[in-house]
């Protein structure tokens, strides 16, 4: 045992355990008048139990109490044991601190004398320097020396003269000013046995002590400095813009009675009283102020210089649009799609004969698509309309006209497939009349050119008719102005992290640039044009993939350079703030009416939850959109996550949890990610044609789908008589006057054509004998499951329901 005292000492007790005696009946016991009258007097002995019995049990006590007793011995001597093996390690482990305490003391010294040894070293060196410098004795000076009192003489000791000489300060170690240069020992000493003092502190001190050897102010002049606030601001951040130490910041917060550290926020009113207690002013700003350093002056006339002109190229699918462009770019760009139809937006330089450059846009045609196109749209200067001559004007070619009249940009007409013997290409001029399109051809303002991306005929003069639009178009830009783009695609890539195609609207985007892009920001790492070779900077109309981001940013939005880091991280969390709480508002239900409505609609509908990773953003946005159209009243498909990069394990932890599918849209898996899906029993499903991963989930989403019942009425009986059966009810007598009347049918009764019951047959006989079916013309007996108000001349209504499966 141990003993614990208030003063904290503690002292080992042993606690001697003393042997309980055990007193045992001798064998012979019994036979003596003791014994007799424990063990043979029937009447002292429990009911029912012998001599024997007795004597037995006896025994087997008399065990059981020295088993105990031996039990407590060893315990003790174990505790003993146990209390030694402590004190002994305790014992040892005072001993190893009181060596290493021992050790640490003698370093310690070791070091102070070494250190005093080199500042005696270091005074006499700087003594015998002073001595070089100081000039001849004046005979005038000795004189006056000489009438000096004689207290000041006593101790002519040069030491004590040229420690007199020195700044005083604290202690001896303030001789540093006379000490020559700053060594990179004296640095990294520091203070006796204190912290490291840094460079830049030990530069202050001899900036400080030259101030006062001069004459000078100490202190450095404050200044005074305008501090924008916004609504809230983090401590760390609020000290940057006051240029004050993070420490003192936090300390006049606390003597204002606040707790926070350097990486919490403080409302605007807290902060503008530390401000005020700094003796800066306070600019109060609202959030959305941030966004003011992006540079909006419109530029002048006279800076202006001639841009190459983005030609976008649009159409209906497997109309050819990525094989004209690959015919104007002698590359085969239309191999590399899967299936043979475009799934990204590419953006592409092309230079012609007559040396103008031209940026291509090259959007798909497929409707799922529709966004990326109104992207496309939304930066270009003109658009190339493809249409088969053999196929004509198609949905997705209306979509486009609608793109290309929305964003007010001058279209040309590419009649392609001319080559084909079914090619019309008067039907395609007729046809584009209807959407309020006329070609030059039919005496309208709209260029149209007959080409074929598979003999090249009238690609020059598409090519012309491009270069003449443009310079009807007089396309101008800033080169030199702090860049501005577009997002034309996004993705993240494995081996290069997120990479967004960005296509130069205005100014000239160099390596090295800080720029925030939607809700992310990063600064210019590498840049890449459309051939793969790395460029040093990117003019307007010049597409390029942007390396160095922090996160993949959305296609379609607007890239800003702006001057520091802080401005674009502090812009990007304003952006991801404010669009986090707008999807939250959007989608909570404004009143408590529309919640109910909305959660009862809910209990009816059918969910199929999924998951989507695409490889780049675009195609990830159109296939949650195309997502979104699948389904009706009863059915629809829920995205629960949709995302770019590879699936990961946390992917297939989240569809497991709801239970979903993951579809990987050229993408793939990874190794964890795949065990773990195994493990789990997740489904992953890898796609690189949209139409298929559409089509798949429609089917999956059809199997939700509750089967149509339809009826089919198979006979019709009449009541003649009803007879009233004990252990049965009610059983009418019945002539089947029409088609059958089987027992597994459901029934309906009708009174005056009225339907005044549905339900099953309890009983079905011909005769007394139960049947399964009877025939038209024969008479039966029928019995209602739980109804018996039937009435003579009441027809029954016999009918089969078959269940039909449906498709969305």
């Amino acid at each position: 045992m141990k003993q614990s005292f208030s003063h904290g000492r503690t002292k080992n007790v042993v606690v001697e355990t003393k042997r309980k005696r055990v007193v045992t009946p001798k064998p012979g016991a019994a036979k003596t008048g003791g014994g007799a009258a424990v063990g043979g007097d029937p009447s002292r002995r429990p009911a029912g139990i012998s001599e024997a019995e007795l004597e037995r049990r006896m025994k087997a006590l008399a065990l059981a109490r020295a088993r105990e007793s031996e039990d407590a011995e060893r315990r003790a001597a174990e505790e003993k044991a146990r209390e030694d093996d402590r004190r002994r390690r305790r014992e040892e482990a005072e001993a190893k601190e009181r060596e290493e305490r021992e050790r640490e003391e003698r370093a310690k010294a070791r070091a102070e004398e070494e250190a005093r040894k080199k500042q005696e070293a270091e005074a006499e060196r700087n003594r015998k320097e002073a001595a070089k410098n100081e000039p001849a004795p004046n005979p005038a000076d000795a004189e006056a020396a000489a009438q000096r009192p004689s207290n000041t003489a006593r101790k002519p000791d040069r030491e004590r003269e040229a420690r007199t000489d020195r700044p005083r300060g604290k202690g001896a170690r303030d001789d540093g000013r006379r000490s020559g240069k700053l060594t990179l020992n004296q640095a990294l000493r520091g203070g006796e046995g204190g912290r490291q003092k840094s460079l830049a502190a030990m530069k202050r001190k001899q900036e400080r002590a030259r101030q006062k050897a001069m004459g000078g102010p100490v202190e450095r002049e404050k200044v005074v400095r305008e501090v924008r606030l916004p609504e809230a601001i983090m401590v760390s951040e609020l000290a940057n813009r006051m240029s004050e130490r993070v420490a003192d910041v936090v300390k006049a917060l606390m003597q204002n009675g606040i707790m926070a550290t350097q990486t919490q926020t403080i409302d605007a009113d807290t902060a503008e009283l530390i401000i005020e207690e700094f003796g800066h002013k306070v600019v109060r700003v609202s959030d959305a102020d941030v966004e003011q350093v992006i540079d909006t002056v419109e530029d002048k006339a006279g800076d202006l210089k001639p841009r190459p002109p983005v030609i976008t190229i649009m159409g209906h699918v497997d109309h050819g649009k990525t094989s004209i462009l690959d015919a104007i770019r002698n590359a085969r760009v239309v191999q590399g799609e899967a299936g043979g139809i475009t799934q990204h937006i590419g953006a592409y330089q092309v230079t012609t004969e007559s040396g103008s450059t031209l940026t291509f846009l090259d959007t798909p045609g497929h409707a799922a698509f529709t966004s990326m196109r109104a992207r496309g749209a939304q930066v270009t200067d003109v658009v190339v309309l493809v249409v088969a001559a053999d196929d004509a004007v198609m949905p997705q070619t209306v979509e486009a006209i609608n793109h290309a009249k929305a964003a007010k940009v001058p279209m040309i007409v590419a009649i392609n497939k001319c080559d084909k013997p079914a090619a019309n290409p008067d039907k395609v001029r007729t046809d584009l009349l209807q959407h309020e399109v006329i070609v030059e051809k039919l005496s309208g303002d709209v260029q149209d050119v007959e080409v074929s991306a598979t003999t090249g005929k009238g690609l020059d003069d598409l090519l012309e008719a491009i270069a003449l639009q443009a310079e009807v178009l007089e396309l101008t830009a800033n080169p030199d102005r702090a860049a501005e783009g577009a997002v034309i695609e996004a993705q993240l890539d494995v081996g290069r992290g997120p990479v967004a195609t960005v296509l130069v609207q205005r100014g000239t985007l160099k390596q090295g640039d800080i720029f925030v892009v939607g809700e992310q920001w990063g600064k210019v790492r590498a840049m890449e044009n459309d051939q793969g070779k790395r460029v040093k900077e990117a003019g307007p109309s010049v597409p390029v993939e942007v390396l160095g981001l922090n996160g993949t940013p959305e296609a379609g939005d607007v890239l800003n350079v702006v001057e520091t880091e802080a401005q674009a991280r502090e812009i990007a969390e304003y952006r991801a703030n404010a669009a986090k709480e707008k999807r939250a508002a959007a989608g909570a239900a404004t009143t408590l009416e529309q919640l109910m409505a909305k959660a009862k609609a809910d209990e009816n509908v059918a969910e199929l939850p999924i998951l989507v990773k695409a490889d780049v953003q675009g195609s990830a946005e159109a296939i949650v959109q195309a997502m979104e159209k699948i389904g009706n009243d009863e059915v629809r498909v829920r995205v629960l996550h949709s995302g770019v990069g590879a699936i990961t394990e946390s992917d297939v932890g989240l569809a497991e949890a709801s239970g979903a599918p993951v579809f990987g849209f050229n993408v793939r898996a990874n190794a964890s990610a795949r065990n773990t899906a195994n493990q789990k029993g997740v489904e992953i499903r890898y796609y690189s044609v949209i139409y298929d991963l559409v089509d798949d989930v429609k089917a999956a989403a059809s199997g939700l789908l509750s089967a149509e019942v339809r009826e089919k009425f198979i006979g019709y009986a009449n009541i003649k008589e009803v007879f009233k059966v004990s252990n049965v009810g009610k059983v009418a007598g019945c002539l089947v006057t029409e088609g059958v009347a089987r027992r597994s049918a459901g029934v309906r009764l009708l009174r005056d054509n009225v339907v005044i019951h549905e339900g099953t047959l309890k009983t079905l006989k011909r005769f007394k004998d139960e049947v399964a079916e009877v025939q038209s013309g024969q008479e039966c007996g029928m019995a209602f499951e739980n109804y018996e108000d039937i009435r003579e001349g009441d027809v029954i209504e016999i009918f089969e329901r078959e269940e039909f499966e449906r498709t969305l």
